[in-house]
């Protein structure tokens, strides 16, 4: 039975488009009440027993039996073996893509993120000190499908930024591990690897268990139970975001090929039914041949079913007046992925204010951003793009400010510094300052 794709249908011209707009864009990310208080259990089980309860976990999620954690750690034998055993042609890619990955990072890195002070004419020195986390955590999905490129997007950054120890986890349900997740573990430098995922997991890098090392930040992204559990854990460690579903918005001018954009689209509605695959255009005979091209190439696809529920149930064809006003609406949406499908795409990229990545011109595919580009591929997604950045080096590194006062310096901020804390009531603040006073009482 061949699946069909039935998008919603939106025009900025209608008096009816802001209401249905906003019911198409609508997703509650509020977490199940009934999964939040399994997430609770499992973190308190973990945090009190340790190893006991996540092999216990691991055994009933997935199915995957052994006498210790220990004995679920991958070494690094394995994961090179892993990596020598894959066809040349993965060997290939995973090296390529994890060079054009660390070469961003790295430029990123000499950009934001180096150590700097400078003096004032009083020699009062002012900094900030950059330094990198100790022992980060990195989560890789394993359950419905494998991927390797998430290993890459954030071990590499955690490793220019020059974190000491990364830690992966990763589910293997009954046992099975991709090669190619541990392939690439071993290109990325995963400092240890263990085979547990999950709610479990979390708590067991947040924690720390008999085997586990607890951490200071968890990265990556995961299910509804991973997401719980990274929101219970943020303030005992870091992390990066919550994930919510998958999203791409295409702005066209008309001039890319229909079949383009449709697969464009495709490539995030087939990751689950919830993800949001938006098409912005001012060319309505353009939009019609787009849904042709979807009508044509769905039944092709593989995960045809997933594609199907997600277009028809979240996604979008909205007609424009202007590609001005598909730019506005775009910042309104403030995208995980946003694509500027145009003959002249640096004519309205300036327009756009929010989205996780942008994507300049029909050649520029948001797969290609996902593995190999060289940007990182964990963006914010629900309009977080709004306020929020992707996992970078910046993620992996903490700043300390420097502060060295002269005994010139004082002389001027010390009286600064008493009339505030007067007038804030705290006159230890004050005598502190005043102490430091040229002529001052010993």
């Amino acid at each position: 039975m061949n699946q069909t794709a039935v998008p919603a249908r939106l025009s900025t011209q209608s008096g009816s488009f802001e209401q249905a707009f906003k019911v198409r864009l609508h997703w509650s990310g509020e977490t199940d009440a009934a999964i939040e208080q399994r997430v609770a259990d499992i973190l308190a089980d973990v945090q009190q027993r340790g190893d006991a309860a996540v092999l216990e976990y691991t055994q009933r999620f997935d199915g995957l039996e052994a006498d210790s954690l220990k004995a679920l750690e991958l070494t690094q034998a394995e994961l090179k073996a892993a990596f020598d055993a894959i066809p040349v042609a993965q060997r290939e890619a995973l090296q390529a893509a994890a060079l054009r990955v660390r070469r961003y990072h790295e430029a990123q890195r000499k950009a934001s993120g180096e150590s700097w002070s400078y003096r004032d004419e009083d020699g009062t020195l002012l900094g900030q000190k950059v330094t990198p986390l100790d022992r980060v955590g990195i989560y890789v999905p394993g359950g419905k499908a494998a991927y390797p490129s998430s290993v890459l997007m954030n071990a590499i950054p955690a490793h220019v930024a020059g974190v000491g120890e990364i830690i992966m986890v990763v589910p293997t349900p009954k046992g099975e591990k991709n090669a190619l997740v541990l392939a690439a573990a071993y290109v990325a430098g995963v400092t240890r690897a263990f085979t547990v995922g999950g709610a479990q997991a979390v708590a067991a890098l947040a924690y720390g268990t008999q085997t586990i090392p607890k951490v200071d930040k968890v990265t990556g992204p995961g299910n509804a139970y991973v997401a719980a559990a990274k929101r219970r854990v943020f303030g005992t460690v870091g992390i990066d975001m919550i994930a919510g579903p998958s999203e791409i918005l295409v702005l066209a001018d008309g001039s890319t090929p229909p079949d383009w954009v449709a697969m464009d689209l495709f490539s995030q509605a087939e990751h689950d039914e919830l993800a949001q695959s938006i098409l912005l255009c001012p060319d309505a005979a353009y939009i019609d041949q787009v849904q042709a091209a979807i009508d044509r190439l769905l039944p092709e696809m593989p995960r045809a079913a997933i594609i199907a529920r997600s277009l028809t149930d979240r996604g979008a064809l909205i007609l424009t007046r202007s590609m001005e006003e598909a730019c506005e609406i775009s910042n309104r949406i403030a995208p995980e992925h946003l694509e500027i499908s145009s003959q002249e795409p640096h004519r309205w990229e300036p327009l756009l204010k929010h989205a996780g990545a942008i994507f300049l011109g029909a050649y520029t595919s948001e797969s290609l951003g996902d593995y190999c580009a060289g940007p990182n591929h964990v963006l914010p997604t629900s309009g977080t793009a709004r306020f929020s950045s992707p996992l970078g080096v910046y993620d992996f590194q903490k700043r300390s400010s420097l502060i060295e006062v002269s005994e010139a310096g004082a002389q001027t901020l010390g009286l600064i510094a008493s009339v505030l804390a007067h007038g804030e009531g705290l006159q230890a603040h004050a005598r502190a300052a005043e102490m430091r006073l040229k002529g001052a009482g010993q």
